[in-house]
């Protein structure tokens, strides 16, 4: 099992709209970013945990935990112009973006901040303290899973 970080705006998908959906389980869509795609392509499994992140807000933070219930899948959004998402240079059978489906474990009670994150000595890989980091899909540590995961709860 591996871990990661999902930064998403909550203006565009929080926490709660995933606690609201059916089954507590969404598909995570619109990744536009060929690192961060690679990451749900490539090393994002079944079962691996999730750090839900709020970011591009007032309080930017780590907010709950998500397990991926679903392995990377062709992203419809990018086939439907209406779309946001829509990438006109990608088709159904030779789609560029993927999605995962994640499904919530845990809502926490109050939101890790980032400076608190900063703030943690041991905290220096994952890509949220590391300068020009603005990936949406990061791996995080196995240590650096449990310390957060602590600091958390």
């Amino acid at each position: 099992m591996q871990y990661w970080l999902f930064k998403s705006e909550p203006d565009a998908f929080s926490i709660d709209d995933l606690a609201a959906m059916p089954d507590q389980t969404e598909h995570w869509d619109g990744i536009r970013n060929y690192q961060a795609r690679n990451f749900l392509r490539d090393q994002v499994k079944l079962g691996d945990q999730v750090f839900f992140y709020h970011s591009s807000c007032k309080d930017v933070g780590i907010v709950g935990v998500a397990e991926v219930v679903r392995e990377s899948y062709p992203d419809f959004t990018q086939f439907d112009p209406e779309s946001k998402y829509y990438d006109p240079k990608s088709s159904p059978d030779k789609p560029r973006w993927v999605m995962v489906d994640i499904k919530l474990k845990q809502k926490f009670s109050k939101i890790l901040p980032l400076k608190v994150i900063k703030a943690m000595p041991e905290i220096t890989e994952v890509g949220l303290v590391k300068k020009g980091h603005r990936l949406s899909i990061m791996p995080v540590t196995d240590i650096e899973w449990q310390l957060l995961l602590a600091a958390a709860n």
